[in-house]
């Protein structure tokens, strides 16, 4: 897995450090998305939460990582899929949110349906949340 953090780290162009690495390396083992405060819990008292912040914010702009809207307006992070890149999100699935273990779980093979807008409208980012029960839940 180190070598697969040290890649996708040079891929984007960034020095490979302490907290970057540990940082990819949650996101690559979890299954789902991360809250700011689960990786925070996770990195230990090992990274300070302004590093664990320009982290995720470098990892955003580069294409590395998502956000994903909440029903309570906070923000959790995925990986994202091999075709973003700086600047250039393309995470264009729909994301499933269980309301039973509250797991957030990013289906890459579900893509958001085309929107027709009114005429005058340029839209900017498409997300579409789902909530239900996932399989284990269920």
């Amino acid at each position: 897995m180190e070598a697969q953090i040290d890649e996708i780290l040079r891929k984007n162009q960034l020095s490979v450090t302490g907290s970057r690495k540990r940082i990819l390396e949650l996101f690559l083992m979890s299954n789902g998305a991360l809250a700011h405060g689960d990786i925070e819990k996770k990195t230990g008292e090992k990274f300070d939460r302004v590093t664990v912040y320009r982290t995720l914010q470098t990892f955003l702009e580069k294409g590395i990582i998502h956000t994903i809207p909440t029903s309570d307006n906070s923000v959790l992070y995925a990986l994202c899929k091999d075709n973003c890149s700086e600047g250039h999100h393309h995470d264009d699935h729909v994301h499933f949110i269980c309301q039973k273990c509250a797991k957030t779980i990013c289906l890459a093979d579900v893509h958001i349906p085309q929107v027709k807008l009114p005429g005058g409208f340029l839209p900017h980012d498409y997300q579409m949340v789902v909530t239900g029960l996932c399989a284990a839940c269920r």
